[in-house]
């Protein structure tokens, strides 16, 4: 599980409206939402059924379309 420390920043009401972070916080939550990304786009390429190839072959079949 990630753990964070944030700051807060508050109006003058004391109501929360901004949070400030250390930057290895900040760039472990990116890091996790780019994860999550590609989880997302794995589930839905394998829902859609379509035809799937090999990386390897993929990057050879892009090769030959490119001569």
């Amino acid at each position: 599980m990630l753990t964070v420390n944030p700051k807060y920043i508050t109006n003058k009401a004391g109501k929360k409206i901004s949070v400030v972070l250390p930057m290895r916080d900040f760039e472990a939550i990116i890091e996790e939402l780019e994860e999550l990304e590609d989880i997302k786009l794995y589930d839905e390429a394998k829902k859609s059924n379509e035809v799937s190839f090999p990386i390897e072959e993929a990057f050879k079949m892009i090769e030959a379309k490119r001569k």
